[in-house]
């Protein structure tokens, strides 16, 4: 059955593919520009950090639960309030940046990369397009310089989408919301055919529960989304009945925030039982089908102590490696804690890129492989995105406790 799945899977992103290359436009040249990166190492971790830009401009990673690395891991998006800015990547072989736009010259929204492709999903005003990009990268008197060409391709005209676009697993569909779709007075889910760029509106909010974004796609079922309401925060759909459904009903006074997928139909997110502001918030994983809820990584909480104290403590993004490894936590005070997939031991890889109470949060994304993170930071001044390397000692003592457990 497994083998079955998987034959399917290659046939449906083969018939994508083919589409895709079908209903594209001619090739446009991107703007590049100079590139402005650094590097050094975390003075407390010894962690390597590479900052993409310079911080003159407020340059921010995408949201910390969508793709941010081509399929091909040669270029990395984000955001730059930049003159000629907007969606911009950061083409890793030679450190340029380059402006992504549509066809028309127009800046884009809401994007995510595509799972299987080097093409970015994204939304031009309404329209949702998909934005094929080539780069080639050429030496002249020992300097790399980049091209990087683009064609568009137009899936559909959608209004009132609120969120990112978020591609489901199997590279099939692609999800969005809205509080007003299509000026319907009520908000919903709405599904998009990568194929024929057909949309349908998948649901409607339950009663009684006001919808909060954060429109997700399981990273291994094909079959279920997620999106965040009020009063309970976690909520799930499946494609197939289209009747969302809450995995974790909250308490009074319970934090339950910023949620992503995990391996194995887990959520994991944020959260305690302490009220703000002065609130205790671990990093946690939900089995969906299951129920049951287990702490990764411990936040702290005692009497008297100040948000500022409590907050050096505790977590508010939760992300996960691709591969299983490794779950990452970031806190107000800007510093990411990895956490072992198996063990659940922490180890500290970058720590002060933010000033408690000010700045952009890190919100802490991961590549394709599982071995370097995303995030937003202040360490070099302004905010910028900086991208930080998983030691390889780390990752080679995982290997070690792994086999060990095997031959045993």
């Amino acid at each position: 059955m497994a083998r079955l799945v998987c034959v399917a899977g290659l046939l449906v992103i083969a018939a994508v593919s083919a589409v895709a290359e079908a209903g594209l436009s001619k090739g446009y040249s991107l703007p590049v520009f100079p590139r402005e990166d650094s590097v050094q190492k975390d003075g407390e971790t010894g962690t390597e950090l590479l900052f993409l830009t310079n911080a003159k401009y407020k340059d921010t990673n995408l949201y910390f639960h969508q793709r941010s690395w081509l399929a091909d891991s040669s270029l990395i998006l984000f955001f730059s309030s930049r003159e000629q800015g907007g969606l911009m990547g950061y083409v890793v072989e030679t450190g340029e940046l380059t402006q992504i736009t549509a066809a028309d010259g127009t800046k884009l929204h809401n994007p995510t990369a595509a799972l299987n492709r080097n093409s970015v999903f994204a939304m031009s005003g309404d329209r949702v397009l998909e934005i094929q990009l080539t780069i080639s990268v050429k030496e002249r008197k020992g300097v790399k310089h980049a091209k990087v060409t683009a064609r568009e391709r137009a899936l559909c005209t959608v209004k009132g989408v609120d969120v990112y676009l978020n591609e489901s697993c199997d590279g099939r569909y692609l999800a969005a919301g809205g509080g007003n779709l299509e000026g319907a007075g009520k908000a919903g889910l709405l599904l998009i055919d990568e194929v024929t760029g057909a949309w349908e509106r998948l649901c409607d909010m339950p009663a009684g529960v006001t919808y909060h974004g954060h429109v997700q796609w399981s990273i291994t079922n094909p079959y279920w989304i997620s999106f965040a309401g009020e009063p309970d925060r976690l909520w799930v759909v499946d494609i197939r009945d289209r009747k969302p459904w809450c995995p974790y009903h909250q308490q009074k006074d319970e934090m339950v925030t910023h949620e992503s997928w995990w391996l194995n139909d887990e959520l994991i997110f944020c959260g305690g039982t302490h009220p703000k502001p002065t609130e205790d918030s671990h990093l946690k994983a939900i089995d969906l089908r299951a129920g049951t809820v287990r702490i990764i990584g411990e936040g702290s909480w005692w009497p008297g102590a100040s948000s500022a104290e409590i907050a050096k403590r505790n977590w508010w993004h939760a992300s996960g490696s691709p591969d299983g490894r490794w779950m990452a936590g970031d806190n107000w005070h800007g510093d990411i804690m990895l956490f072992d997939g198996k063990t659940s031991r922490p180890k500290s890889l970058t720590t002060n890129h933010r000033t408690y109470g000010s700045g952009e949060h890190p919100e802490v994304g991961w590549d394709r492989k599982g071995k370097q993170v995303i995030f937003g930071s202040h360490k070099i001044g302004g905010v910028t995105c900086c991208v930080a390397t998983v030691p390889e000692a780390w990752q080679k003592e995982l290997d070690g406790t792994r086999i060990g457990l095997e031959a045993k």
